[in-house]
């Protein structure tokens, strides 16, 4: 569950991980803990930070403020990015995909942890190589600074673009997925043959359902029985025991 930092600044932060190290010693074993966490205000703005303490508590605690120190600011296109990118740190590469509003994350959990405290709510995700929790959240941030808007990009070309591939899908997708209300996520559009986007069965075609979901009758096994006329006996009628 996201802590609550700053209300001014609405700064929450993740803790994606906790650590525990032993130096043997004289006296004995002497252990530390090491805290890993992410830090951010939903809103564009996200940053990590690690550090060492003799306890959790105080672990946490410091690598929250160093998460603080290191905001980063995250360039998003409504509710997802504006091109595919990649970032990679060590033998951990990170690939972020725009998606379509309604889609939502896909995503693990350290990647899902920066993806959320950042704001974006429609993104799908690849890991490659190692999957190193400190190495994927560098790797990560790495893709996260090379995000760049069309009018930068232009700027950079000394030319004028026109609008790009993921905003056309981005604005038709609101066309199909509008928010109830202002600062909601869309949901996805629902086909009315009794199935949502992803082709599960809903509604009658559930479990145990009679649209020929898990557990049901099939569909050809039910066919026969709206097709009988209604004032006309069956075929072959069961015998009733005296």
């Amino acid at each position: 569950m996201p802590e609550m930092l700053d209300e001014k600044s609405s700064l929450e932060s993740t803790t994606i991980g906790v650590y525990r190290t032993s130096a043997t010693v004289k006296g004995g074993r002497r252990f530390s803990f090491g805290g890993l966490v992410v830090v951010g205000n939903r809103n564009g703005q996200v940053g990590f930070g690690y550090a060492k303490g003799s306890e959790v508590p105080n672990a946490v605690d410091k690598a929250q403020k160093d998460g603080q120190r290191n905001l980063i600011k995250v360039v998003r296109n409504g509710t997802t990015i504006h091109h595919q990118v990649e970032g990679q740190f060590s033998s951990s590469k990170v690939r972020l995909i725009p998606a379509a509003p309604g889609t939502g994350v896909v995503a693990g959990t350290v990647v899902r942890a920066v993806l959320d405290l950042a704001g974006i709510q429609d993104c799908l995700t690849k890991c490659y190589g190692s999957t190193n929790p400190q190495n994927v959240l560098k790797a990560m941030f790495a893709a996260l600074v090379s995000l760049k808007t069309p009018d930068q990009i232009a700027a950079l070309r000394m030319q004028v673009l026109e609008a790009t591939e993921i905003s056309k899908k981005v604005e038709k997708g609101k066309a199909f997925a509008p928010a109830a209300r202002k600062g909601d996520k869309p949901k996805g559009p629902v086909n009315t043959m009794g199935q949502d986007a992803k082709g599960r069965n809903r509604g009658g075609g559930g479990r145990g359902g009679s649209g020929g979901g898990r557990g049901g009758p099939r569909r050809d096994s039910i066919a026969p029985a709206i097709a009988i006329d209604a004032g006309a006996a069956p075929a072959s009628a069961p015998k009733t025991a005296g």
